[in-house]
């Protein structure tokens, strides 16, 4: 089986390559795209040395399987019917086509059957907040209906990409030696600093970013919950952290929701308050699981539960989930004949 990573440079891209190689993906040639600047450039895989080809609109992905593409949306848009049209399964990491109707928006443990109804051969991975907060509602959920949540993020700056985390740690060094730090990627230095905007506004006020996780949650759990998020960037490398208020048609008992949420896939519980234990991005860093604490009921609703939870954004908030749904496909039969 033949496969591909369109973006090959960036930190979702390079996430690929480890996962790929980390969960012995049954692939049996790999192709690397990317841009004119980064063609020619090499990475290692499994022993072996990969130079990224140019991506060009050829015939280069006749005979691809499955391409995970990360170059960001407008990539995704205009290179879309060239990586399809032999067949293979697109699996974009972009917003490009999350609310297109004719494109399923996948995580695995939530709506994994989804990913078989792809008219136009994509599937659309979901926003990284939105990922690591499905994984957790859907455990809920099968307790009792959601109504509503309510959802104040602390996204690290790995979700702006490798440039947003170099910059942060320049930004550390440049003011702890008391110079002026580069400000390139972030509207403000992030630096010992918290900015309450990712993304920009919309004509409500709240940020794409934010509009997205309502959005989102909607057609990945295919309900009604009505999803109010305030998003914010902190002075973190790796990992986004959630504080979730979630409203259920019936009260639930902590307990229960403590019972769901270690037996649910891919969550990992650390709920101990007596023994300080709870997730925190230091521990949750490269990671595959979502982890979930500080769970209790909502002293402000008597349908309520309130928890924190804590994700790799560029694992399971971006590439492992991408990873995820084709190892499913590929468990389904769910590929073209013509490229298996």
């Amino acid at each position: 089986m033949k496969v591909a990573i369109v973006g090959t440079s960036g930190a979702v891209g390079q996430e690929f390559l480890k996962l790929l190689e980390q969960r012995n993906f049954p692939l049996d040639e790999l192709l690397l795209f990317g841009s004119e600047r980064s063609a020619g450039r090499t990475y290692a895989f499994k022993g072996k040395s990969v130079a990224v080809k140019e991506l060009r609109h050829n015939d280069d992905f006749k005979g691809v399987s499955i391409a995970f593409t990360s170059a960001g949306g407008g990539i995704s848009k205009e290179f879309a019917e060239t990586i399809t049209k032999h067949g293979a399964v697109m699996i974009d990491n972009s917003s490009a086509f999350r609310m297109d109707s004719d494109v399923p928006l996948v995580v695995p443990e939530v709506n994994a059957e989804d990913s078989k109804n792809r008219p136009r051969g994509i599937i659309a991975n979901p926003n990284c907040s939105t990922i690591i907060m499905v994984v957790v509602l859907k455990a809920i959920e099968q307790l009792s209906h959601i109504r509503r949540v309510h959802v104040a993020t602390y996204q690290s700056a790995s979700g702006a990409g490798a440039a947003a985390m170099a910059e942060l740690e320049a930004q550390l060094r440049q003011t702890l030696s008391g110079n002026k730090p580069t400000i390139e990627k972030f509207k403000y230095q992030l630096a010992f600093n918290l900015i309450p905007q990712i993304d920009v506004f919309a004509d409500n006020d709240y940020t794409k970013e934010e509009l997205k996780m309502y959005n989102e949650t909607r057609k990945i759990m295919h309900s009604d919950v009505a999803v109010s998020a305030t998003c914010v960037r902190v002075p973190v490398t790796r990992a986004h952290s959630e504080a979730v208020w979630v409203e259920t048609e019936k009260p639930l008992a902590a307990q229960d929701v403590r019972t769901a949420l270690a037996n649910a896939p891919g969550v990992t519980l650390a709920d101990d308050p007596a023994g300080s234990k709870y997730p925190m991005p230091l521990f949750a860093a490269n990671e595959d699981d979502v982890y979930v604490g500080r769970i209790r009921k909502d002293l402000a609703n008597p349908n309520g539960v309130t928890l924190w939870l804590v994700g790799d954004q560029i694992r399971k908030g971006a590439a492992l989930n991408a990873v995820q749904i084709a190892e499913y496909l590929i468990e389904n039969s769910e590929l073209s004949p013509n490229v298996r």
